[in-house]
């Protein structure tokens, strides 16, 4: 016989047929009640013990953490919580957990802090808040996907490994197999790459947009869903090293058709995720509202998880203009009792995180999608307004995160890109072949990037970035 899933037994009808289960241990109560769970549900499956019929070597070795089988009759559930359970007529121990040491990890049944979770980041998988934000994870990069395939876009696995950066930033990890001990010099002493691995100097991608575009540019429309880095030295909860891009990029379309792409996408994964995920999500809500009972009441949400996410289904996305931004935030009232930390003086400043957050959740109350900033404080290939001082850039602001979109109408006039890149200082010859498109049946084209984490994070409602990605990436820290 086939052992069937926890999570198929829980939906089932008591059967009075054999059924077999594997699963971890979660808890063994008065020698006879075992609490069964296989990573397929958030729920546990009660297997009952009868004396009987399993060994009493066997019941000694069934501890918390043991993975076991277990074989017995589906029946009627006496206790509360459960329609059904098992009627355990055997059991066979697949891998031994020692209770000594489980005590001392976080399989042990005593709270942990999240910080203890981090640093046993290979078992914290086993606990119910990661079981649930992981499997919720995993729906939401499927439904990433189906939405893509669904409306025409194909699929572009960018480059890792690039000889460019494509924010101009110049954050970026570098890739060489050169020695460190004795690496190669030029005539002016300094390191030769000439002689490495690819003959130049390359990186770990900052983010897959400028080859996605040249794809955009033959496909029509393309997405990339891939891995990228940022060498930030930034401690902080929204912050990541490695972390996964979302990037389409669409021929044919300018600003507005990339806001409503925009607003579309992000309205069709968090439906799937309430539509797919209703258990991960009624638990992560309970553990959310228990949470913030410990918080003053001035900080606590005003709503739940799933009415948070019920919210941005239900509300258009208020289209802003930097230029109204600037102006609200200047009258409000945290900017004129100089309580923001970063004080809004005048057009051009760099809103931060508390500036997009005052917009969306104090001000409009609802996502915000703000457009046209600067050209000064925007990067090099968003397209130049007839203003000459603006960028036709977007931003998508949500609660509780601040920016989660990043996009804009990319530009496409080839003398304008060019006297762009020559005044910003962006290598011409090192990115002749994003040039290139501009001379090639050059069209208008958008796209925008999503940061897969930001968005598992909104989902979840989990305070951190570090606790949405099995093994989180940050300064001072690559374990695992």
């Amino acid at each position: 016989m086939r052992h069937t899933e926890i999570n198929e037994l829980l939906q089932s009808e008591p059967s009075l047929h054999e059924v077999i289960v594997r699963g971890w241990v979660r808890s063994f109560r008065s020698n006879r009640f075992i609490s069964l769970n296989d990573g397929s549900t958030i729920n546990n499956l009660q297997c009952v013990v009868d004396f009987s019929s399993v060994e009493e070597e066997v019941l000694k070795k069934v501890t918390v953490g043991a993975a076991i089988e277990v074989n017995g009759l589906l029946v009627e559930s006496q206790g509360k919580g459960q329609k059904v359970e098992v009627q355990v007529s055997g059991i066979e121990i697949l891998g031994e957990a020692d209770p000594e040491e489980v005590k001392l990890t976080i399989l042990s049944p005593k709270r942990h802090s999240m910080e203890t979770l981090r640093e046993q980041a290979h078992l914290r998988i086993r606990t119910n808040t990661f079981g649930a934000v992981m499997r919720l994870r995993s729906k939401l990069a499927f439904a990433v996907h189906e939405y893509f395939q669904k409306n025409g876009f194909y699929y572009m696995h960018a480059p890792i490994i690039t000889g460019s950066d494509a924010e101009g930033a110049g954050e970026m990890f570098r890739v060489s197999v050169l020695d460190p001990e004795d690496l190669p010099l030029d005539e002016n002493g300094k390191v030769n790459y000439k002689e490495d691995f690819f003959g130049k100097e390359t990186n770990l991608t900052v983010s897959g947009q400028l080859e996605a575009e040249t794809y955009a540019m033959g496909l029509g429309k393309v997405y990339t869903f891939g891995p990228t880095f940022r060498a930030e030295n930034s401690n902080t909860s929204r912050h990541l090293a490695e972390f996964w891009m979302i990037e389409p990029e669409i021929a044919f379309c300018d600003l507005d058709g990339n806001m409503d792409l925009a607003e579309d996408f992000i309205k069709y994964v968090i439906k799937y995720a309430i539509d797919n995920c209703g258990d991960d999500l009624e638990f992560l809500e309970n553990r959310l509202l228990q949470e913030e009972k410990s918080k003053p009441q001035a900080e606590r949400s005003e709503m739940s998880l799933r009415e948070k996410l019920r919210f941005v289904l239900e509300n258009n996305f208020k289209r802003v203009s930097y230029t109204e931004a600037i102006e609200i935030l200047k009258r409000s009232k945290p900017n004129k009792k100089k309580k923001f930390k970063y004080i809004i003086e005048e057009w051009g400043a760099d809103l931060q995180s508390e500036h997009e957050r005052f917009l969306v959740e104090k001000h409009f109350k609802c996502p915000v999608i703000l457009f046209d900033y600067p050209a000064e404080i925007k990067s090099f290939y968003m397209r130049l307004n007839n203003d000459g001082k603006t960028v036709r850039a977007m931003d998508v602001l949500f609660p509780g995160i601040g920016e989660i979109v990043g996009g804009s109408q990319r530009e496409e006039r080839f003398d304008v890109l060019n006297q762009k890149m020559e005044t910003m200082g962006i290598p011409q010859d090192e990115l002749y072949w994003y040039l290139d498109l501009r001379k090639f049946g050059t069209a208008v084209h958008s796209g925008f990037g999503l940061g897969f984490e930001r968005l598992v994070q909104f989902v979840t409602g989990m305070g951190n970035i570090r606790d949405v990605i099995p093994y989180p990436r940050t300064p001072g820290n690559a374990e695992f």
